[in-house]
């Protein structure tokens, strides 16, 4: 595994794929320090099922978390209508994390103007200092995003 920058990770999996793990600072929450979190497969090489890929992915979080006291911000790539099929997954992974007692993990749905489903989630630990905070203005934000304006407005 090799860090590029101070943001992003990536690694090879056996199958050949360069999976990048990323963390970008994201100012969407005011209560306190957010990131946005992102894996990506530039190239759309095909990974089958690897349970080292879920391992490494999470041992990357965990160490953000012991350097970080901030919120992740989980958004599903949509651009190839796999969204769906990428929350399962990744709420599969964190389910099986050893250490997920230590972390609060909320996924949220938002819809957009056609009614699509878009997928997102918080992680945070539940030793944040500014745990109630944060996980208050993420659910309000979310809440947000799916009211549907009146008229007039």
């Amino acid at each position: 595994m090799k860090q590029r920058g101070d943001e992003t990770f990536s690694f090879i999996t056996d199958s050949s794929a360069e999976i990048f793990v990323s963390f970008e600072e994201d100012d969407i929450l005011q209560s306190g320090l957010s990131y946005q979190f992102g894996i990506s497969n530039p190239k759309g090489s095909k990974s089958p099922r690897d349970l080292k890929v879920r391992d490494t992915i999470l041992s990357i979080v965990q160490e953000f978390f012991e350097k970080n006291q901030a919120g992740l911000l989980y958004i599903c790539e949509t651009g190839d209508g796999m969204q769906k099929m990428r929350n399962r997954l990744f709420k599969y992974w964190f389910s099986l994390y050893g250490k997920s007692d230590d972390y609060y993990f909320q996924p949220m749905t938002i819809y957009d103007e056609d009614e699509n489903e878009n997928f997102a989630a918080l992680i945070i630990r539940y030793d944040n200092p500014k745990f109630s905070d944060i996980v208050k203005e993420f659910t309000t934000t979310i809440n947000l995003l799916n009211s549907k304006p009146t008229a007039g407005e």
